[in-house]
């Protein structure tokens, strides 16, 4: 049985991962003056990250307006900042993830009257697909197949990494569930005692009542 889950979980990462990998298209998003949207990633310690941004010109041909232009700001869940910018209409960022864990992407678009609204699109992307491979190749002057060579190795080793990642989480879950008992486990001990001591009292004070009263 544990070894068709661990099939089953290897199975679900090798999905995941190739599917990260894969992921070349950028999404859009629209975004009124006056609001912010995040997108946060998920990204593992030590791993390359890289993003850019730009404002969609919706009428090509015709500069954009002084109104379109937004702030960025990329940050860690540990609050620690990798990208600032302000009053921009397009931009990039690329670093290497310090801490693992969730990062936010953030766009604010100013506030303007009349309301307007910027069409923004932003690629976001980690790990095996964050590498520039068409740089790679123009600077090493490698073939085609030492090409696809280099990213199945860099697959399988995120693969790899990904499988102790979540071997890591894993152990955090089990020692959580081991806590979230033993608290349990005292919360009903001590619901059990105030439950007892209650009785107690309401039994004393019924006999005490009962013998002023002579009943008994």
């Amino acid at each position: 049985m544990n070894i068709q889950i661990q099939r089953q979980s290897l199975f679900l990462v090798l999905v995941s991962i190739l599917l990260l990998w894969t992921r070349v298209e950028s999404i859009q998003f629209d975004l009124e003056s006056g609001h912010t949207k995040c997108i946060a990633e998920d990204i593992k310690s030590n791993s390359m990250t890289v993003g850019k941004y730009h404002i969609v010109n919706l009428n090509e041909g015709h500069p954009l307006p002084d109104s379109h232009k937004i702030t960025v700001r990329v940050t860690s869940g540990y609050g620690n900042s990798y990208h600032n910018a302000d009053n921009v209409n397009e931009g990039h960022f690329a670093f290497q993830a310090v801490e693992a864990g969730d990062y936010m992407a953030c766009f604010f678009a100013a506030d303007h009257k009349p309301s307007t609204t910027v069409t923004i699109d932003f690629d976001w992307k980690s790990g095996v697909a964050a590498k520039d491979w068409t740089s790679v190749a123009k600077k090493s002057s490698v073939e085609l197949m030492e090409i696809e060579l280099k990213k199945m190795f860099d697959t399988v080793q995120s693969i790899h990494d990904e499988m102790f990642y979540l071997r890591e989480r894993e152990e955090e879950m089990q020692q959580l569930n081991i806590s979230t008992n033993s608290k349990m486990a005292w919360l009903s001990f001590l619901s059990l005692f105030v439950s007892l001591s209650v009785a107690g009292l309401q039994f004393w004070h019924l006999k005490s009542f009962f013998q002023k009263k002579k009943l008994i």
